[in-house]
């Protein structure tokens, strides 16, 4: 197959969205970067994620993205293979760090995505399949001195019901 830079360029700024999208808690954005049937595996040190369909997607990730967090994903050399003109696989190494305020707790680490990519009908590309492992992963407890002087996530993030 033709390599095609264009293509290439379409997925990279796809999954910088997507982590943009996780970081500032926007959900329709975030909906947009998956297609319909979307599954997804995230596999951390204290947990595992799994999460079938745009929508389910969307919920879960509103539910972790929420007004008493803090997060920060960085994405890092994507080696991307076309499979066919509409398909492609692409591996990332992520860097993030995420603060729970409710559950006082930072949990950070690098971890390795697998994804597959689809290209829909409407000629965008979109995640079929997002997969993370992680390389490492440190959880500990938040600091009683941690004084956070801005966190987007206060505003847009989804307020918890702590009843």
């Amino acid at each position: 197959m033709s390599f095609d830079l264009q293509a290439m360029e379409a997925i990279k700024q796809l999954k910088y969205r997507y982590v943009r999208a996780l970081d500032t808690a926007d959900v329709d954005t975030l909906g947009m970067c998956f297609s319909e049937t979307a599954e997804i595996k995230f596999e951390g040190g204290i947990y595992t994620a799994e999460v079938s369909g745009r929508k389910n997607i969307k919920q879960a990730m509103e539910n972790s993205f929420h007004s008493k967090a803090a997060s920060s994903h960085l994405l890092h050399h994507p080696v991307i293979d076309f499979l066919d003109s509409s398909r492609a696989n692409g591996c990332w190494t992520l860097r993030d760090t995420f603060y729970d305020l409710h559950h006082g707790a930072i949990i950070s680490g690098v971890a390795e995505y697998e994804d597959e990519y689809i290209k829909e009908g409407d000629g965008q590309w979109r995640m079929k399949r997002s997969v993370y492992t992680r390389l490492y992963e440190i959880a500990q407890p938040l600091p009683d001195d941690m004084n956070f002087t801005a966190r987007k996530l206060e505003a847009t993030g989804k307020t918890l019901d702590l009843d």
